[in-house]
């Protein structure tokens, strides 16, 4: 579900505000979207109540991620929106989808042209941040 809509209250709009800063300092030239899928048929089958959903944009196509974009997915085991389930990725360009990661498997990027290990090295900080910024009210 579109970051937007999940945002109702200050500490979800808070958690979804650092998942913004946490990106945007490994990639500054990304431009965020709260609201990366159409409110049409084709994309409401996508539609997952337990999930924020982030769309990242590039000024052009990254060579180093392979993408012009980057869609992120914190998907939630719940409606308390209390522990995270998994995060993922996919990188999409012109082309369609390039590649995808998910922290509930085995942590390796697949697809047609993965980022390069820099680049994947950043997106994995990156994903290992946001599942312990949502997993701290957990243990709090």
């Amino acid at each position: 579900m579109n970051a937007s809509e999940q945002a109702t209250n200050v500490e979800i709009v808070s958690k979804i505000a650092t998942v913004v800063n946490l990106v945007r300092f490994e990639f500054p030239d990304l431009a965020v979207d709260f609201s990366p899928w159409l409110n049409n048929a084709e994309t409401q089958k996508f539609d997952d109540p337990n999930s924020i959903d982030l769309g990242f944009h590039f000024p052009g196509r990254s060579f180093t991620c392979q993408s012009s974009s980057i869609l992120m997915q914190i998907r939630l085991p719940d409606a308390q929106r209390s522990r995270i389930a998994a995060v993922e990725l996919s990188g999409h360009d012109h082309m369609g989808q390039q590649w995808r990661f998910a922290t509930s498997q085995a942590e390796e990027f697949w697809g047609l042209a993965v980022p390069l290990p820099k680049a994947q090295t950043q997106l994995k900080q990156i994903c290992r941040q946001v599942v312990r910024l949502f997993n701290s009210a957990v243990r709090s």
